[in-house]
Parts: structure tokens; C-alpha cells; sequence
């Protein structure tokens, strides 16, 4: 500290923590589309701040704690606030408690991984990691009215009236708090080497990908975190299912 911070990484953690706290104002203010894409940049600084400390070699401990500090106000207590101002008001005591659980879980998920940081959590999450609980809510709150849109046109109204319901939201509360502090395995980008070269059809898709997401951004952006969920639990699934005909044979 006497030698002072490096101020890029840590320019970029801070903004996360501005979208984070703007987020929790739009939401009081009950503009929740505003505090859904407030998360989603708080989520892209995120990840930022730490391409850039290990671009520039100037990760440091304060950046570790900082870092966290903001996470658990844009990853924590942004959605939190989010998705009780927006769906579980009306669930009185559960609905903010459920908020609360969500908070809580994020916290003692960050404080888990800074303390495995560096052997467990080297190159993938024990957990799911927190910006992306907090993107699953604010994702759900960007696609809702498309997803009944087109739950609706498919002639489908019981599921249609089965999403207007809040209870599903309840739901997904107490589950991705749940999955953060659960030991199940989540991929992280530091398991990808931008450095090697990759087949020319993968800058293809990736262009294909980003034209879909600007078509549909709220719903496609819905779809790839939700699949990022699913796939985390669907491995451990495979795992625990493999391992008990490992034991039985």
C-alpha cells in the first residue's frame, strides 16, 4: 500500500460497483429494465478487471478484496433488491427473506473463493459464481414479457399463466442462492486460452452469435445464462450418476 494501487484494474472494478449501486437506485425507483442492464454492465467491467490485472501483471491483494467488496454490492445486493422490488413484495416475510437468502449466499460465496483461491478454484468455480446468479435474475426480468409473449402465440396458456405467476421466481430465488454455495463445478473463461489458434469457423459462429443476441438481445441472453445454469447442474448429475455405477460394478 505504501507503494501505492495500479489504478486501470481497479478504475474498472469501481465501475462495476457504480452499475452494482445504480442498479439498486433504478430498482427503488421500481425501473427495473434500467436495473436488469445496470447488472449486465456491472457483469462486464467484471470481467475486465480481471483480464486486465492479469494482461498488465498487476493483480494485487487489494485488488482481490476490492474486487469482492464490489462484487457482493453489483452481484448480491443489486439483485437481491431487484427481485423483491420486482416479483416477491407480495410474498411479504418469504418474498424478502428469499432476497435476503440470495444476498447471503452471494457473500458467503465470494469469502469461499477468496479463500480457495489459488488451488481449487484455480481454473474453474466450486460453485456457482456469483455474477452469474445475478445475471440469471436480471436476465429473467429483461426476457419475462417476451417468454409469455411466446409462450402465448404457441397456444400453450396454462404454462403462459404458469410464468405470470410469481411462484417460479420464488423459486429461482432460493435455487441460485442455493447453487452458489453448493460444491457442484462451473467452467470459467480462464479454462480458455485466447492465446492459441482456434478453427477459422469459430470466429463464424461468434459473429452469428452476436448478430442473434442483437436481435433478441434479452431473450437470447436469457437463454445462454439459463444454459449455463442447466449445464453446471447436468454435469454433476453425470458425475453422481457415474460414480454410482463405478461403485456398484
Amino acid at each position: 500500500m505504501r507503494k501505492g494501487i495500479y489504478i486501470l484494474p481497479n478504475l474498472m472494478t469501481l465501475t462495476s460497483m457504480f452499475f452494482g449501486f445504480y442498479s439498486i437506485a433504478a430498482s427503488f425507483n421500481s425501473e427495473y429494465t434500467t436495473a436488469a442492464w445496470a447488472i449486465l454492465a456491472a457483469s462486464v467491467f467484471d470481467v475486465l478487471d480481471g483480464w486486465v490485472a492479469r494482461i498488465t501483471h498487476t493483480a494485487t491483494r487489494f485488488g482481490i478484496e476490492i474486487d469482492s467488496l464490489a462484487d457482493v454490492i453489483s452481484f448480491g445486493v443489486a439483485p437481491g433488491i431487484l427481485v423483491y422490488s420486482w416479483a416477491l413484495r407480495s410474498f411479504g416475510r418469504i418474498g424478502w427473506t428469499g432476497a435476503f437468502f440470495l444476498v447471503a449466499c452471494a457473500a458467503l460465496r465470494l469469502a469461499r473463493f477468496n479463500v480457495q483461491m489459488g488451488s481449487t478454484e484455480k481454473k474453474h468455480f466450486t460453485g456457482m459464481p456469483t455474477p452469474a446468479a445475478a445475471l440469471m435474475i436480471a436476465t429473467t426480468v429483461l426476457a419475462y414479457d417476451e417468454l409469455l409473449e411466446i409462450l402465448r402465440n404457441l397456444q400453450l396458456p396454462w404454462l403462459a399463466d404458469a410464468v405470470s405467476a410469481d411462484y417460479w421466481i420464488l423459486a429461482l430465488t432460493f435455487t441460485l442462492a442455493g447453487l452458489m454455495v453448493s460444491n457442484i463445478t462451473y467452467h470459467s473463461l480462464k479454462e480458455a486460452n485466447l492465446k492459441e489458434r482456434r478453427p477459422f469457423g469459430l470466429l463464424v459462429v461468434i459473429a452469428a452469435l452476436l448478430a442473434v443476441v442483437a436481435y433478441h438481445p434479452a431473450l437470447v441472453l436469457f437463454l445462454i445464462i439459463l444454459s449455463y445454469v442447466l449445464a453446471g447442474i447436468g454435469e454433476a448429475l453425470f458425475g453422481l450418476l457415474r460414480r454410482r455405477k463405478a461403485t456398484a460394478s
